[in-house]
């Protein structure tokens, strides 16, 4: 069972301990996400050198992986992170960015699962789908299948890697293999702002470096993510505007108005 009240314990604990959050990400998206992290409360850094991932891993509270703009460099760097997170015991998040879109990237990301480090899966629908069948296509980094087609997928991933599979949309599903929980908060104008699928997983990787349920962790980081979205949206015109008061409520949010207006449904 995920409650707004866990929401709300979370975010405290967010920013009361500034974990300090490993991320390899994308260049699109760098300088949102570490902003994002630091209005939640979380403290980012994005370290993509191969000969220091293991050293800045070893000093985090959570490595969020993300394979939105890859190079062999950057795939080799994800695999010694991802060996370093899992002997320390912290989390590892993987954002599928566009996988099965090109065989590489859906390659890439197979190869960091079966690595058996990852600890929380977050994509759309499509790159999901993508992760079990190299049949599934994605238009680029968009999703052309529904969160609901990708439930049962999501399920079989999830107890075969031992991981969290989150698939965003307008609900969010969330699930262990067994546990199902829909989260039902966001903003179509989410979808008009490069990045905010990579935000939330950052975000995912902030919520579990504080909470070792990651099944709890991930609804609760959605559920923040999506009522600050909700908030930010009554104040934005346009895409634009949206994108810079989206960063100012992710800060300004209190976590008794996170438990207020999270919309978490326990399947």
């Amino acid at each position: 069972m995920v409650t707004g009240n866990d929401a709300r314990i979370i975010l405290e604990n967010v920013r009361l301990q500034k974990p300090l959050i490993h991320n390899i990400t994308n260049y699109v998206v760098m300088n949102y996400t570490a902003n994002a992290l630091l209005a939640c409360g979380a403290s980012p850094v994005m370290a993509h050198a191969y000969n220091e991932v293991g050293e800045m891993t070893g000093i985090a509270n959570a490595l969020v992986l993300n394979i939105g703009t890859l190079e062999n460099e950057w795939i080799h760097s994800m695999i010694i992170a991802a060996g370093t997170a899992h002997k320390k015991g912290i989390p590892v998040i993987l954002d599928p960015v566009g996988a099965g879109a090109t065989s590489l990237r859906t390659h890439t990301a197979i190869k960091i699962l079966n690595t058996g480090t990852i600890s929380v899966i977050r994509g759309n629908a499509s790159e999901v789908l993508a992760l079990a069948d190299n049949n599934a296509q994605t238009k680029g980094v968009d999703a052309l299948h529904s969160v609901t087609d990708a439930i049962e997928v999501a399920t079989m991933i999830a107890d075969k890697y031992s991981a969290i599979v989150a698939i965003t949309g307008p609900t969010d599903i969330v699930t262990d293999g067994k546990q199902i929980v829909k989260v039902h908060n966001g903003h179509k104008l989410l979808r008009m702002v490069t990045g905010t699928g990579c935000t939330a997983t950052a975000l995912i990787g902030a919520f579990s470096a504080v909470d070792n349920d990651y099944l709890k962790a991930t609804a609760c980081a959605l559920a923040y993510f999506g009522v600050a979205g909700e908030l930010a949206a009554k104040k934005a015109i346009a895409p634009g505007s949206f994108m810079i008061k989206l960063i100012d409520e992710l800060y300004a949010i209190t976590p008794s108005e996170l438990e207020q207006y999270a919309n978490i449904e326990n399947v």
